[in-house]
């Protein structure tokens, strides 16, 4: 039996809390949060995907307001670090002190050298780091990463990539909408899209971008170039700056030699293959979604299981390093080179 803790029970807690419950062999041993009503069990978290509304049962587990406590007392196996940005690296390191494995929400930090901290944490004390980069472990997102590794329709020429969502007020203490804390949307929310960029074609050379402040006071509505050797023409979007109506959607189009590659969250079925030979067709993708794939690979790892390597902390580190490349080259209007 994997024992489990979860320091942070808003969205993203929930979230863990109904993955970890979902799986055979592991115990959600023991939960810390400094806000006592979080533990009455009410539904009704919000966030931008579904899947975390529903009651909490917290029968058996124990809970903490306490995180030190947590550590000393409950004996686990591992921590789901579902807090605000800024408090990942203290949270981390302090669980990597007590021997735990660590799944640590995205972005891994507001700066490198917190990251690298992280991973140099996580180093000394030979324990595993997954940063929640769960866009990786998407069904459609992974789905397509496998067209365009196997070379199947040829390479990629061109790509657009869109992350676009109302403005979130939903956060513990609004601190998602203080651009020190969160790094704004283009830190917080379009980091999805760069990862993946980085995951499926490689780190580009260099990056543009163009963006404009919202109400983050930092840039919350973001659209970058990411240059590569040849013609290939790769660009994303990412903003919470939208109205209130229009709710939430994440999309991409990859244009590959022979085919381009369709996800649309909005559309049912939401991927689609269109060959240009044939007629286009609904392939079939993995079940569940990123956040409980990517927390069932995670226990498979610390099971000792092997698992394929989908993320690292380096990797989570560089796509650190491009989203804050891609703020620099806003801030200067010009290109970053990476």
């Amino acid at each position: 039996m994997i024992r489990v803790g979860i320091v942070g029970l808003g969205f993203m807690g929930k979230m863990h809390f109904r993955c970890y419950q979902a799986l055979e062999g592991v115990q959600v041993a023991a939960i810390c949060d400094t806000d006592a009503a979080r533990f009455e069990g009410q539904g009704g978290a919000v966030g931008n995907i579904e899947g975390a509304e529903a009651p909490l049962d917290f029968t058996g587990i124990a809970r903490y307001d306490d995180f030190d406590r947590m550590l000393a007392e409950s004996e686990l196996d591992a921590l789901s670090v579902t807090l605000p940005t800024y408090l990942h690296k203290p949270y981390t390191v302090k669980a990597f002190e007590a021997g735990l494995d660590v799944l640590c929400e995205k972005p891994m930090a507001l700066t490198v050298a917190d990251g690298q901290e992280m991973f140099a944490a996580a180093r000394q004390s030979g324990k595993r780091l997954q940063i929640g980069h769960c866009i990786r472990f998407w069904p459609e997102y992974a789905a397509a990463k496998e067209l365009i590794t196997s070379g199947r329709y040829g390479q990629v020429t061109a790509a657009t990539f869109q992350r676009l969502s109302l403005t979130p007020g939903w956060s513990w203490q609004g601190w998602i909408l203080d651009g020190g804390k969160s790094g704004g949307a283009a830190v917080d929310l379009h980091i999805h899209d760069s990862d993946y960029v980085q995951y499926a074609l490689g780190m580009p050379k260099a990056v543009f971008s163009r963006a404009a402040r919202g109400p983050s006071n930092d840039y919350d509505h973001i659209v970058t170039q990411y240059l590569y050797d040849g013609d290939r023409a790769i660009t994303a979007e990412g903003s919470w700056s939208m109205a209130p109506a229009f709710g939430f959607e994440m999309s991409f189009h990859v244009v590959l030699e022979k085919a381009t590659l369709v996800y649309d969250c909005t559309r049912a079925p939401t991927f689609k293959v269109c060959p240009t030979e044939g007629e286009a067709f609904h392939p079939e993708v993995a079940s569940g979604d990123g956040y409980s794939n990517e927390i069932e690979h995670f226990v498979k790892a610390v099971r000792g299981e092997r698992v394929a390597e989908i993320i690292t902390p380096q990797q989570s580190i560089d796509s650190l390093r491009l989203v804050l490349a891609e703020k620099r080259s806003a801030a200067a209007g010009e290109l970053v080179y990476l």
